[in-house]
């Protein structure tokens, strides 16, 4: 909840008598600009979009975009800001307005960090229970493509299904748990540029993907003797958590477009950057099963049936290809999807 008294700099903020004062010295602002003030402060450090202010300032009464102009316009004067050099409220262009200035609360800094916390964990959840629901649908399609037997006839198939079911479900939750939390963290911490919601996505990619390779090789090792090379790593994270940070991004860009709008673009362009990694000669969870197989001749694993589907002897180029894409789609697609949905309804339940 936000507090009732909030001081920035040598300004105070009280709404409870709805005043905003300097030194002791009431400010002049009719009751619209000071809601306008009140609602930037409560978010601060967030994006409050246009439409946010036409619906809780104005109340749905119709206003033209030059009416908010003026309103910031004459906040920014009452408050000393400059719009080219903003210490309190910055313009995010064609989207609406940040407080960017340090708070206190009730006379002791406002500690921002305990809900920004929550809404970190709470975001990287989503994105972390998105990539769960992925990696079960890659889990049902190459189980049941790799089974020797049709499912249902043996004990053998269906313990190739469940074995393939855990392990995607595994390798999608702590994958899509590094790049949720690096893109979360964008969200919360630093808000705003693309690089860092790319970026945060990128490096939790690239460290869980490391980390998951080298765990993999070490315990094949351990157990028979020697490991695949070529299996899906670091770089592969990489590429798959910026592509998901970027359809993040651009989500942000656009809030008033429908969730499967933006959950339709992310899977393109987690398609897209599926079938460029296998382009480039990486690996991705379909190709790293299939080099399994090669490796270890008495594995059940066989998924030449998908290339039988794609008119190709075996799981050859185009198998990896369609696989790559669909994989890296169905990813990019759910985890983005999971945590637009996880903030909506962070943002209406503060509202």
């Amino acid at each position: 909840m936000t507090p009732v008294s909030i001081q920035f700099e040598d300004f105070l903020l009280d709404r409870a008598d709805r005043q905003l004062r300097r030194g002791g010295e009431a400010i002049e602002l009719n009751s619209r600009y000071f809601d306008a003030l009140a609602l930037l402060v409560a978010d601060r450090g967030r994006l409050v979009p246009k439409d946010r202010f036409l619906k809780e300032v104005w109340a749905g009464v119709p206003v033209t975009d030059e009416a908010l102009t003026q309103c910031i316009k004459t906040l920014r004067r009452q408050l000393g800001d400059d719009a080219s050099n903003p210490r309190f409220i910055e313009t995010v262009p064609k989207h609406g307005y940040r407080f960017i200035a340090e708070v206190k609360a009730n006379g002791s800094e406002r500690r921002a960090s305990s809900p920004a916390n929550r809404d970190f964990l709470k975001l990287t959840a989503a994105g972390t229970l998105g990539g769960g629901v992925a990696g079960l649908s890659g889990g049902l399609l190459y189980g049941a493509a790799s089974a020797s037997q049709p499912v249902g006839e043996g004990s053998g198939a269906v313990s190739v299904l469940i074995v393939l079911l855990a392990l995607t479900v595994i390798i999608a939750l702590v994958g899509s748990a590094g790049v949720s939390a690096g893109m979360a963290a964008s969200q919360v911490w630093k808000r705003g540029p693309w690089w860092a919601t790319v970026g945060g996505g990128a490096l939790g990619g690239l460290l869980v993907g490391a980390f998951v390779r080298l765990l993999g090789i070490d315990a094949f090792n351990l157990l028979f003797g020697s490991a695949p090379s070529g299996m899906t790593g670091g770089l592969e994270g990489a590429m798959l958590g910026a592509t998901a940070g970027l359809a993040l991004w651009r989500a942000g860009r656009l809030p008033e477009k429908r969730l499967r709008v933006h959950i339709a673009v992310a899977g393109a362009l987690g398609a897209l950057a599926g079938a460029a990694i296998i382009a480039l000669g990486g690996h991705l969870l379909g190709g790293s099963l299939d080099l399994l197989a090669h490796e270890f001749d008495q594995s059940r694993l066989r998924l030449g049936r998908i290339g039988g589907l794609l008119g190709e002897n075996g799981f050859g180029p185009l198998s990896q290809l369609f696989t790559g894409a669909l994989e890296a789609g169905l990813f990019t697609a759910c985890v983005v999807g999971a945590i637009l949905f996880a903030q909506r309804r962070l943002h209406e339940h503060r509202n």
